[in-house]
Formats: C-alpha cells, structure tokens, sequence
C-alpha cells in the first residue's frame, strides 16, 4: 500500500516499486492522478485515502499490509497513516527527514506498536538507511573499543537538487526541538549546535549536527557508546551563518506558536519553488555518507564511505527494496525497528547495494 503515490516522491517510489515486480496499491485523495499514474506504470490498484478523513484511511489497511507512507511533511500530515499501521498491527515504512516524526516513532508510537504487533520502519530512505549502515559497519570494524561515531551527509553536483517539499521540511527543522546521543543517552539539543568537517572527494566539508535515526540505532548494535552525532553538509558556505544563527532558531522553537509560524512562513518561502528538483541536477548529484568510529581516546578506530546516486532516486529505491521485502519475508521484530534491527545487517548490505549504495575502499 503506497500512500502519497501522486507526489513527486512517492510517483517515484511507484515506479521503483514496479520495477521490482511489485503492484502496489496507490492510496490518494486525487483520483485523476492515482488513476493517471495506475495507467502509466501497468494499469495499478488505486484507492481513495485522505489524511484529512482518517477513516478514508484506516479502512484501507489490514494487519498483513505493508504500508509505505510518502506523505509529508510529517509533522502536519505524516500521524495519520502510522496511527492506522498502528492500530492494524501492520508493517510501515516512510520516507521523512523529520528529527521530531522519528523521535515521536520510536517513543511514542513505537512502545504501542509493540502491543498490537506493528512494525514502524520511519525514514526509510536517504535519510536515513545509509546512514545507519555506514554506522554499522565501521562499528563492526573498530570492534568493542569503539565509544562514538560521527555520521556525515553529503551531496555533490550544481543546479535545483531539492525539491519544495525538502527545503520546506529544511526551513521548519530549524525551529524544531533537537535532540543528540551523548553522555551514553538521548539528550536534548537544538539542530546546528555543533560543526565539524569531513574529507569527502579530498575536500574538507562542514556540516552541521542534526537529530536523526542513528542516535536510535547504533547504541542498540554497540552498548557500550558514549556519543553518536549526526551532520548533514548540504549548506557549503553558509553552514558557519546557520551555525552561528542556531541559538535564535532555538529560543524561537521553544514556544509552540513561534514553531506553528516557522512552518508557516517557511511554505511561503517556498512556494514559488518548483515540486520536483531538476533533472539534468539529478544525473549530476551523488550522495556521500561518511561513518567514523572513535575510541574513548578519541582515536580513529574504522572509517566507511558510501557512494550513492542522487537522494530522491535513492530513496525511492530503498523504500522499494524495503516494503518489498517485508511483503516477502517480514521484518525480525515488532515497534519501531531501524533498517539494521529489521533485516539484519547483510541483508542490509545486499539491498542497498540493490539501491545503488557502493562502499567505497
């Protein structure tokens, strides 16, 4: 079950889906663009689901469904589908980038699931699979000594790479409540707190510390952590302004009106942004991800690069790897599980490889 199917990412996860064998319901409130894009890909199931008519929703899923959810932003429109995965006892994925959706999944929704035996599989694509993979395998290089990893996001190439969606979500993110894995547990934290730099193409790129899902998944692959962080280096030089600004977005974002109208004004902001990235930028761009793993020392212990084509590509292709198979084989597990928890790490291995992930020497 594809919710969101008529949006620029989830036409894409459709399609992805389709070429892998799959014949996805394409659940919608547009019936003229569910039925267009049925039609396009093999002549697709659709039905009608509207986060705006929860039932609409919640009596299309059924307990042995997989539910993928492209429908965003999360944090306005993303509580309907995973409440009715929830309350189906059913598998669910997504595609957010959202620090506060995925902090919500595994406190919130998470514990609940585990009574009705739903599986909640939040960001599940770009952000953030290869991250968690790259954690896990320089974890599992460095070996017990290991007490913090940093993670880096990065994307290379010029022109239009992000859709309206993205950099709404980017803009709101800003004045949400953070969080960070430090002191061996989940702490509170603005975005943008901390910078630091990775060589990636032989070149020094900040980024700047963002909650995400690896502060949730490496600690449950290496107890004894200490600190996990996570940077995403899509800013170039303005990452030391936003550094820098950080303080304010977080005093704003303490009060939940000044958040409503961050979000607010960061539609506006964007609204004569195109819904779809360009695509001569898209075959230019690829996606860097960057793993390191310390000793208590601070000693660099094991280092792993991925390489991926462009993230919306990539995101619809993990998504698709993903729900396929959780339909085939199901996940190990119920609540909110990672990538790594769900199929365990090789088989994770193989289908980001499926995904277009190469691990780098």
């Amino acid at each position: 079950m594809l919710f969101g199917a008529s949006g620029y990412t989830g036409g894409r996860v459709a399609a992805a889906m389709v070429a892998r064998g799959l014949r996805p319901v394409l659940l919608g409130r547009d019936d003229a663009k569910l039925a267009a894009l049925g039609a396009r890909l093999g002549r697709l199931p659709t039905a009608y689901a509207d986060v705006a008519d929860r039932t609409s929703v919640m009596e299309q899923i059924r307990p042995d469904d997989v539910l993928v959810s492209t429908v965003g932003p999360f944090h306005k429109l993303g509580w309907v589908a995973i409440r009715a995965a929830v309350d189906a006892g059913a598998i669910y994925l997504d595609s957010t980038g959202e620090p506060t959706f995925v902090r919500s999944v595994y406190e919130w929704f998470g514990p609940e699931a585990e009574g009705t035996g739903a599986a909640l599989l939040t960001a599940f694509g770009h952000d953030y699979v290869p991250g968690v993979l790259a954690g896990a395998l320089a974890l599992r290089d460095a070996g017990p000594t290991a007490e913090r990893v940093d993670v880096g996001y990065f994307v290379t190439g010029r022109g239009r790479l992000f859709s309206r969606g993205t950099l709404h979500t980017l803009l709101g993110i800003a004045f949400e409540p953070g969080y960070a894995f430090r002191r061996g547990g989940l702490r509170d934290e603005p975005a943008g707190t901390r910078m630091r730099t990775f060589a990636v193409e032989g070149r020094p790129r900040p980024g700047l510390s963002i909650g995400a899902s690896e502060q949730f998944a490496l600690p449950l692959l290496a107890p004894q952590l200490q600190a996990v962080n996570v940077y995403l280096g899509w800013f170039g030089r303005a990452t030391g302004v936003l550094r820098a600004t950080s303080g304010i977005t977080s005093l704003v974002g303490r009060v939940r009106t000044a958040r409503t109208a961050a979000w607010i004004l960061a539609e506006l902001a964007t609204r004569r942004v195109p819904v779809a990235p360009a695509e001569e930028a898209l075959a230019g761009a690829t996606v860097h991800v960057v793993a390191e793993a310390f000793d208590a020392a601070g000693t660099l212990r094991a280092r792993t690069r991925l390489r991926a084509p462009e993230a919306y590509g990539l995101t619809a292709e993990l998504l698709a790897w993903g729900a396929g198979r959780a339909a085939e084989h199901g996940v190990a597990g119920v609540g909110a599980l990672d990538a790594v928890a769900a199929f365990g790490l090789d088989e994770l291995v193989k289908g980001a490889a499926e995904a277009g992930i190469v691990v780098e020497a």
